[in-house]
């Protein structure tokens, strides 16, 4: 949806994203009007509020946005890495723990009254006062998935990252027998051509030749240069290497640039290190389909500035595509400033 905006309704876009990361609020609103025709803002919000769309710790424990039903699907299907990560960072910390105890007392709780993470760990210390505010929140918060509700994530409001247990949120149980095989699909048709190895970078997943083995007969196979295995489905777009590739402005932590264990394909390696910086992924901009800038807003009561840091050397032609996209993205993110102003450096 990147070459040209797509049509399709915002819950079906966020579906075959297979969910937009969204540790910031407001990056799938940007992720999405980046990838559909006439989106506006309040259709997403609304979807949060009416809770057809939820915010849930799932691929790698990040935050993402997904549908209702995928919450359901997915997050089953993560929590053995949820909990290998939960022991790399707080192993020692938990030690002696009763996880179950913990984890009934943390879901009680929280269906009760939706809490801050902060705020559920000090009612938890209250019964283990041993153990750290953060080792019991996070235990609850890997054991039990839990959505940030809302005001977290609508346009234009802000809010703690309050949580709820997924299923009392969603008057719904999390699905009992998920399919990962038809998880892997979904990410191939998102992601692909993609390795093994991507796959398993994207869901934090391990071990997954085993079911790339199993999906063989529904997969299509490439070789890249290094000689490794790409898989693909057979009637998915592959665009020619001289397809038209518009500007497009993606949000901190967009899935194309977290989504392959090999980012070359989007990023060049001299670039990487502009774009990670301790380890956050800020807004960048595609060019000709490579990051080849990155971006930012700056508001004042009555003024939006968008400063566009460009990575290597431009034509006008593209330059002016640059900044009209941009003037479009401030249109979106700041319509209520009377001045919007574009710099480029």
């Amino acid at each position: 949806m990147l070459l040209r905006r797509s049509q399709r309704p915002v819950v079906d876009a966020i579906e075959a994203l297979v969910g937009l990361q969204a540790q910031l609020p407001m990056n799938p609103y940007i992720g999405l009007w980046s990838r559909l025709e006439e989106f506006d803002p309040e259709m997403l919000s609304n979807l949060l509020a009416e809770r057809a769309v939820v915010r849930v710790a799932l691929m790698r424990s990040t935050i993402h946005l997904v549908s209702a039903r995928d919450c359901l699907e997915l997050r089953p299907l993560v929590q053995v890495a949820s909990e290998r990560g939960y022991r790399a960072a707080f192993g020692k910390g938990a030690s002696g723990l009763d996880v179950d105890a913990v984890v009934r007392a943390g879901r009680a709780i929280l269906t009760e009254q939706p809490l801050p993470a902060a705020a559920l760990g000090k009612r938890l210390q209250v019964q283990w006062p041993q153990y750290a505010p953060d080792v019991l929140a996070i235990l609850v918060r890997t054991h039990v998935p839990l959505v940030q509700v809302p005001p977290r994530g609508l346009w234009g409001k802000s809010g703690a990252s309050a949580h709820v247990p997924a299923d009392v949120w969603l008057g719904a149980p999390l699905a009992k027998h998920p399919s990962l095989d038809e998880m892997i699909l979904r990410y191939v048709a998102a992601f692909g051509p993609a390795t093994v190895q991507d796959a398993q970078t994207w869901s934090g997943l391990t071990k997954l030749g085993e079911a790339f083995d199993r999906l063989a007969p529904r997969l299509i196979t490439f070789r890249d240069e290094k000689g490794r295995t790409l898989y693909d489905l057979p009637d998915a777009p592959r665009p020619p290497a001289d397809v038209d590739a518009p500007p497009r402005f993606l949000p901190d932590f967009d899935n194309l640039l977290l989504s392959h264990a090999d980012r070359n394909h989007v990023v060049a390696d001299e670039h990487r290190a502009v774009f990670m910086a301790n380890n956050f992924v800020i807004g960048t901009v595609l060019i000709d389909g490579w990051v080849g800038a990155t971006w930012k807003v700056a508001r004042s009561a009555t003024s939006a500035t968008l400063a566009v840091d460009l990575l290597r050397k431009c034509g006008k032609t593209t330059l002016d595509a640059v900044t009209a996209e941009g003037e479009r993205l401030l249109k979106m993110v700041a319509p209520g400033s009377a001045d919007h102003d574009i710099r480029v450096a």
